[in-house]
């Protein structure tokens, strides 16, 4: 914070990897926004969509717990799924709640409003676009496919991502938190269907390309089977600059810390290995890179929630101070 404003800090992504970074950027003083992917077609969030045709809203969900400030009851409701062998199995009661509201409302911006007030939640969560958009992947053999969950197995084949219909709008609110944002963190999270999505909407692209912030993007600590096979740190910069179509990103942030060696095992036997740093070519690509520890030891390899937050928020103070002292 300086001069008096709590920094603003905008969160774009989805899954697992933006909720664990809106965990750790709750407990400082700065304003958040979460832009949350709504391209989902798998588990709870694609049945809800395709039986009653409400965005997915599993992502969301996962945002709106993060951000709680309610009693740990709550968020353990919101995230509770109901088990397997019943019509409601593997429905999480947040996904439930949300559709509901969709319905009731008929906005799926007004639902996620009225559940940030349940959860009291610190900042907001905005979808991506109000549009029902679907994923899709043009690959390199000519092929087409279409569907998050198809396109998760394609990674290294894909030439070209697009969503439809072409035209999804971006809420007015959330192209207002980019141009206002000090910082503006893409990442961490899948990087073919949670990172790049929400940057396909070309009102968010046009944003993010003409924010004043410091644009920073949190690499992955470890690659994904069938979508980031093999890819280092710089490849995962090289293919979202390149499937965006511009460079939205100044600062890379890579984890140098190596997980236990049990972990990593576990891992290998599926498929996935820690993403190699490698910085020289992201210096190369006139980039500022910014390595730290910032694994959460237990039983699944993911960033820490404290250690990201604190990284971000230092650089985004710093930058603020910066700007302040050119102005």
């Amino acid at each position: 914070m300086a001069g008096g404003r709590r920094l603003r800090i905008v969160a774009v992504g989805g899954g697992t990897g933006l909720a664990t970074l809106l965990r750790g950027l709750k407990s400082h003083p700065v304003d958040i926004t979460a832009i949350v992917t709504v391209s989902d077609d798998g588990g709870s969030s694609g049945r809800l969509r395709g039986q009653l045709g409400v965005p997915p809203p599993g992502d969301v969900r996962n945002c709106l717990v993060a951000l709680a400030e309610a009693e740990p009851l709550m968020q353990e409701l919101f995230q509770y799924r109901f088990p397997r062998g019943s019509d409601l199995g593997g429905h999480s009661l947040g996904n439930l709640l949300l559709a509901a509201l969709t319905q009731l409302t008929g906005d799926f911006e007004q639902a996620v409003a009225l559940c940030s007030r349940v959860l009291k939640i610190r900042g907001q969560v905005l979808p991506a676009t109000r549009d029902p958009v679907v994923l899709g992947a043009e690959l390199r053999d000519g092929g087409v496919v279409r569907g998050e969950t198809v396109v998760t197995t394609c990674g290294p084949r894909v030439r070209r991502l697009f969503l439809e219909p072409a035209g999804a709008e971006p809420l007015p609110q959330a192209r207002e938190a980019l141009e206002a944002a000090d910082a503006i963190v893409i990442g961490p999270g899948s990087l073919y269907t949670s990172v790049i999505p929400p940057l396909l909407v070309e009102g968010l692209r046009q944003a993010v390309c003409g924010a004043r912030a410091l644009r920073i993007y949190v690499c992955n600590v470890m690659t994904q089977p069938g979508e980031t096979d093999g890819y280092t740190a710089s490849r995962h910069v090289e293919t979202l600059f390149g499937q965006v179509g511009a460079r939205v990103s100044d600062v890379v942030v890579i984890n140098v810390q190596r997980p236990q060696p049990e972990l990593l095992a576990r891992y290998r036997e599926q498929g996935a290995h820690p993403v190699v740093a490698d910085p020289e070519p992201i210096h190369d690509m006139g980039l500022r890179v910014v390595k730290g520890r910032l694994l959460q030891e237990g039983d699944l390899v993911r960033h820490h929630p404290e250690r990201l937050a604190r990284l971000v928020v230092g650089l985004a103070t710093s930058t603020q101070r910066r700007q302040m002292c050119q102005d």
